[in-house]
């Protein structure tokens, strides 16, 4: 059953008429320029596997600027169209992705062992995505944070999922040399290094910070987690 939302959302854009109209590539605009609702309408609207991915994508994206009331929702809402995206095509690798991505924010808002069911399907999906398409940067920062955060949680959380410390820099190290200029890359490398062990990642997490101010961003995204970079490094100095 569709959520409340995502019956909004695509009833907004037949309404305006004016999303369905447009192409992948204006949505994808909108969505760099920040404006989420209305990329993940206009994408949605283009029922194509690619502009479902799309609209997951802007919707995970959206609940981090939105009440706290609303995450849960919009997760679940991101995780439909991924499905709408698999469903139109079962090779696309930013689906199952997208799809993944939307798991690990809902499983934070989640109990214990329905946060542990999230992450062994996470993984299953970034390992999908990654088998369609082994240059996906974004898979290999989603699963390094897929380690740090359960091996962070202790000796259960990595009993019941296979999580394992060793494989969280590899995964880092590999969306870096396939993407060496995306700031997001060294903001969420340093999240991880910290989960695992603040005190001895410290230095790393400042030069990595550097490395990202010093790229600056070029979308309104990238240009938050910029943002996000130069506050934590002024907490760490």
């Amino acid at each position: 059953m569709r959520t409340p939302i995502l019956i909004m959302t695509l009833s907004l854009a037949a309404l305006t008429g004016s999303a369905g109209a447009q192409t992948f590539k204006e949505a994808q605009s909108l969505f760099n320029q920040g404006k989420w609702q209305e990329a993940a309408a206009a994408a949605a609207a283009l029922n194509t596997s690619e502009g479902f991915a799309l609209a997951a994508e802007a919707t995970t994206a959206g609940a981090a600027l939105s009440a706290d009331s609303l995450k849960k929702a919009l997760f679940l809402e991101a995780q439909e169209y991924a499905d709408k995206a698999i469903e139109k095509n079962r090779d696309n690798a930013e689906a199952y992705f997208e799809k993944a991505r939307a798991q690990g924010r809902l499983a934070q808002y989640s109990g214990i062992l329905q946060s542990l069911g999230l992450a062994g399907d996470m993984k299953k999906n970034l390992e999908k995505a990654l088998q369609l398409n082994p240059r996906l940067a974004g898979a290999y920062v989603a699963l390094g944070l897929w380690h740090a955060n359960l091996v962070s949680k202790g000796f259960v959380a990595t009993q019941a999922t296979g999580a394992n410390k060793n494989n969280v820099v590899p995964n880092f190290k590999k969306a870096i040399e396939l993407e060496p200029t995306n700031p997001t890359h060294r903001v969420e490398y340093v999240n991880a290094m910290l989960l695992l062990n603040p005190k001895d990642n410290r230095a790393f997490a400042v030069q990595q910070l550097q490395a990202a101010v010093n790229m600056g961003g070029t979308t309104f995204w990238q240009k938050r987690d910029v943002e996000a970079a130069r506050t934590l490094l002024a907490k760490l100095r």
